[in-house]
């Protein structure tokens, strides 16, 4: 069964081909990293004039890519939530049309469902059981999945994700957008141990995460800098990006090895697009040979937001059983806010 997939939830736009039997086939993707670099941040009316322009030559591409025509495909997946309202009306009204016109049934997809499950692309993937680190620019969550559509939030962000902190330290510090990987990269001429920046919540008796202190921290570290005598140096500010780095990395690779020997579990899953942070992965490779136990990354052009991922996922869901291929009702909705759990319960009935 060959299935189209559609990404738009943000300022991607994704299109891939899956095959429920063979993997993925093709895929195509466009950032819209350019266009809102000026405005330092996502601009919402232009993701989603944005998206419209790119999805139907995508989709070319991609068929052709797959040496494929749209009288291949089997069904239509589209994320639906969460999101930017917009930017999901694009994909999924043109996942739905496609659907209807050739008369296949049309797959919603829960984004953070797409990166979980993303890992499993690579090659070798994860089994079953694992705790998952979904750590993006919206979302840190730490979750057990013990199946498709079966999974326990072990703990969330009680603020901002990783990814915010990433990108409102380098604000701060004056770098480009996109932030995270701007201060990732001044943070390798960096000093990590020059300042000694909270962790916050890195000693809590739960698996909650929280990142604003840290980014006041950086604030009032980075505005004492430059009132001293001469201002901030460009030694300090590499300094000050290490720092900030290690922080978050050691909240996100504490609170995930805590994971691991809660559950007892071996296999670690890192998706979202701060799963492709350098020091993050091998932080993690090295703390999870010392439990014995393995990490899995999805390949590093499929951390941030992609169409393939959303394939798979629906691909997954189809091979679990857990979607109704007869249903050809064309009525949708986009969900900008949607519990991953309001998505996997009714599936778990």
């Amino acid at each position: 069964m060959i299935i189209l997939g559609y990404e738009s939830s943000c300022d991607e736009t994704g299109v891939a081909l899956v095959c429920t039997e063979r993997g993925l086939l093709a895929h195509s993707l466009h950032s819209q990293i350019a266009m809102h670099r000026d405005y330092g941040g996502v601009v919402p009316e232009l993701a989603s004039r944005d998206h419209i322009q790119r999805v139907l030559p995508l989709t070319r591409q991609a068929l052709d890519e797959a040496r494929l025509t749209l009288q291949d495909v089997d069904a239509i997946a589209y994320t639906a939530g969460p999101g930017l309202a917009g930017a999901l009306l694009v994909g999924a009204s043109v996942a739905q049309s496609i659907a209807w016109a050739l008369g296949l049934p049309a797959i919603p997809v829960h984004h953070l469902e797409g990166h979980l499950l993303s890992p499993l692309l690579a090659t070798p993937a994860p089994d079953f059981p694992f705790v998952a680190l979904l750590v993006s620019g919206g979302h840190t969550q730490l979750m057990k999945v013990e199946g498709v559509g079966r999974y326990e939030l072990l703990g969330e962000t009680l603020d901002d994700a990783a990814g915010e902190a990433f990108d409102k330290s380098a604000k701060l510090l004056g770098l480009g957008y996109p932030g995270g990987p701007a201060l990732s990269r001044l943070a390798q001429q960096g000093d990590p141990a020059a300042f000694d920046l909270p962790r916050p919540m890195l000693h809590s008796p739960d698996l909650d995460f929280s990142f604003s202190g840290l980014k006041t921290a950086v604030l009032t570290r980075l505005k004492a800098l430059e009132g001293q005598a001469g201002g901030l140096t460009e030694s300090q500010r590499a300094d000050l990006a290490a720092s900030t780095e290690a922080a978050i990395v050691d909240v996100l690779g504490g609170k995930a090895i805590k994971a691991m020997k809660r559950s007892g579990l071996k296999r670690l899953v890192v998706a979202g697009g701060v799963g492709a942070n350098r020091l993050l992965r091998q932080r993690l490779v090295d703390d999870m040979k010392k439990l014995g136990g393995e990490v899995y990354f999805p390949p590093l052009d499929l951390c941030t937001d992609n169409g393939a991922m959303i394939a798979f996922a629906a691909a997954q869901r189809v091979r679990a059983g857990l979607v109704d291929l007869a249903d050809r009702g064309h009525a949708f909705t986009v969900r900008p806010r949607w519990d991953l759990h309001e998505q996997a319960a009714p599936a778990e009935a």
